[in-house]
């Protein structure tokens, strides 16, 4: 068994970090599906940051690689700290499509670094982006979700479930991913009388992407795709929003819960080491041969 893949045709999805990695990916994914993609992030083709000249990938080119799945895609520079750029990004993707029913905040700062070495105005930005800009994309799109009646809504935040009260080594990072995720569990008591399904969803292990590698997270022995997060959220949107919301789920339980078994393919390295919460929630776990 493996996970269920949604028929999107017709549906919208707005989501934020599409240069790289896991935003990339959930993209393109969605896009197999017949999902129309507004494609957003800071890397442009016009090279308006300066940084972008050291980096690969960008929201156009994001856009491109979707639409040759058929599907309709708009690339929109956005920096999810800036109010009036959210509202005008949020603005911009309802005017082109008529209505967006996927809202995916991916967008985010890394840094996990100790609360002494990490410098006042880095922790600035870790809030700015990643609790601030999930705010800014979920308030500027609350009431345009709101109004959708033909088609499954869904707001969705790449951030972990809240689980700890303290992370040494990391503090201030950790605090600001599970700001997201406080706003996105919140915003589904908010929306319950609107079948909207409001989830987190996080990887139980490092993702191989351009930000694991710059801060030496962990070793490729223990990296996986960033397919299995991408096949998390196809998974999530297989499902009722009316009955699936409130949720922060790790990628591998709800994979396991649909069926998987083998968890190989998603890894860097060959061999499929047991799961992590499957082992935990799962006893009659059997890695496969």
């Amino acid at each position: 068994m493996g996970i269920n893949k949604p028929d999107l045709s017709g549906s919208t999805a707005f989501i934020t970090g599409t240069t790289r990695g896991i935003g990339k990916a959930i993209a393109l994914d969605l896009a197999k599906q017949g999902c129309n993609i507004v494609s957003t992030g800071k890397t442009s083709e016009g090279g308006e940051y300066k940084e972008e000249k050291d980096l690969d990938g960008s929201i156009e080119q994001t856009a491109r690689e979707a639409e040759e799945h058929g599907v309709e895609a708009l690339p929109i520079q956005l920096d999810v700290r800036e109010e009036e750029n959210v509202e005008a990004a949020v603005e911009e993707a309802i005017d082109h499509f008529g209505e967006i029913n996927i809202v995916i905040n991916n967008a985010s700062a890394i840094q996990p670094e100790k609360i002494e070495d990490l410098p006042p105005n880095r922790f600035d930005l870790l809030n700015d982006v990643n609790v601030r800009g999930t705010y800014l994309t979920c308030h500027y799109f609350v009431d345009h979700l709101k109004q959708i009646e033909d088609k499954d809504t869904w707001v969705l935040t790449n951030a972990p479930p809240i689980e700890t009260d303290r992370a040494p080594g990391s503090g201030p990072y950790t605090w600001s991913k599970l700001g997201m995720t406080f706003m996105t569990l919140s915003l589904a008591g908010e929306l319950s009388n609107f079948d909207i399904g409001c989830n987190a969803f996080w990887p139980a292990t490092a993702i191989d992407t351009r930000a694991t590698r710059y801060f030496g997270m962990g070793t490729e022995d223990d990296w996986r795709t960033p397919q299995i997060v991408s096949d998390t959220v196809l998974e999530i949107l297989s499902r009722d929003p009316a009955e699936f919301t409130g949720n922060a789920v790790y990628d591998e339980e709800l994979l396991w819960e649909a069926g998987v078994r083998d968890f190989s393919e998603y890894n860097l390295t060959e061999g499929d080491p047991a799961p992590m919460s499957a082992q935990m929630t799962n006893p009659d776990y059997e890695s496969p041969e």
